[in-house]
């Protein structure tokens, strides 16, 4: 237990920093001990939110750090953990609305100071993009996982041979990410519709280009290498991967307030979490010993992407998204343990 939790000291002390932080917040913004205590706890369960939205997050980012070098790795998980709370929790919202709205960055950030209701309203009507765009690449993370020729390992052998057996078909994951979207743009209305294909075919050909640049930059004269990702193209791809899973978190946050800098707080706090759980999945070679976990984490993106599209249609609470993505890990967790167990006896 001591070795398992030696992983989450950081978490543990920025927790603390964080939720002082969020004490302090409310206390200056509603100048009682009883605002203080509300951001007190909307901090809490948008830190308890993240985490829970993000294991699936954690699992991926292991599978591919596993492939790359240690000084990337390091890279990934120090230069990485600032760009995710940093970057996604407070910059992202701020350009969404600062191009929303057609106002400089400076601009934005006194509206979200100020005005943060006109903040929150112009990063629900930013939703539809967003959710596009965030789908899109998170659907061809998971199609481009069980599409694979070289996959050796099936957790629902039904879905996964099958799919399998299609990798030989070009594009095939391209086509259908292309086939699900026209289908949700035929139930929007035509403004709306027009914003979901243009934004959906911007997630598309960014998951491609991250692939293309990947290839270019970690490209080694052994053709064995060829396939692997090592450095600076690995660590773009984890980080837009980063960021579309974060998506869902970060417009989910506004439903519970509407202050951006409790959103950061909160949202970091979670974002700490998950960097914990990836190093530790990593160094105890977690995926090797639980040979379906990381499937388990594939279906969850792959649902998560569904309910990003789907929430361009209707609210689906974020507490249904969550309980889905832990829903397929606990599962796949239990069937390597199975698995394991049945080997052991063998």
């Amino acid at each position: 237990m001591n070795q398992l939790l030696k992983y989450f000291r950081w978490p543990f002390l920025f927790t603390a920093i964080g939720l002082a932080l969020a004490y302090w917040l409310g206390y200056q913004t509603t100048g009682t001990v009883g605002g203080a205590m509300s951001f007190f706890l909307i901090g809490t369960v948008l830190a308890i939110l993240e985490i829970s939205l993000s294991f699936d997050n954690a699992v991926v980012n292991a599978n591919i750090l596993e492939t790359m070098e240690p000084k990337w790795q390091h890279r990934f998980l120090t230069w990485g953990i600032v760009i995710a709370v940093f970057g996604m929790r407070i910059i992202f919202p701020l350009a969404v609305v600062a191009i929303a709205a057609k106002i400089g960055p400076i601009s934005a950030i006194i509206l979200a100071a100020t005005e943060p209701q006109e903040y929150a309203r112009i990063m629900d009507e930013s939703r539809i993009g967003i959710s596009a765009f965030g789908g899109t690449f998170l659907m061809m993370v998971a199609l481009t996982y069980f599409i694979d020729q070289s996959k050796e390992v099936d957790w629902i052998r039904l879905i996964e041979c099958r799919l399998r057996s299609w990798a030989s078909i070009r594009g095939l994951e391209i086509a259908f990410v292309l086939f699900f979207a026209l289908i949700f743009t035929t139930f929007l209305p035509g403004d709306e519709s027009a914003t979901f294909l243009f934004a959906a075919i911007c997630g598309l050909l960014t998951f491609l280009a991250v692939e293309l640049v990947g290839h270019l930059l970690d490209a080694k004269k052994d053709v064995q290498n060829l396939a692997t990702k090592g450095g600076l193209g690995a660590f773009l791809y984890l980080e837009v991967l980063d960021a579309s899973f974060s998506f869902d978190g970060v417009i989910g946050a506004f439903a519970l307030t509407q202050n951006l800098f409790l959103i950061a707080i909160g949202l970091g706090i979670g974002a700490f979490y998950v960097r914990s759980m990836t190093i530790m999945l990593v160094e105890r070679k977690m995926l090797t010993q639980f040979r379906y976990l990381e499937h388990g984490a594939f279906y969850a993106v792959l649902v998560l992407s569904v309910i990003m599209y789907a929430q361009s249609l209707w609210h689906i609470p974020e507490l249904i998204t969550g309980l889905v993505g832990a829903g397929f890990i606990l599962m796949s967790l239990y069937s390597s343990i199975r698995h394991n167990k049945a080997e052991r006896s063998a």
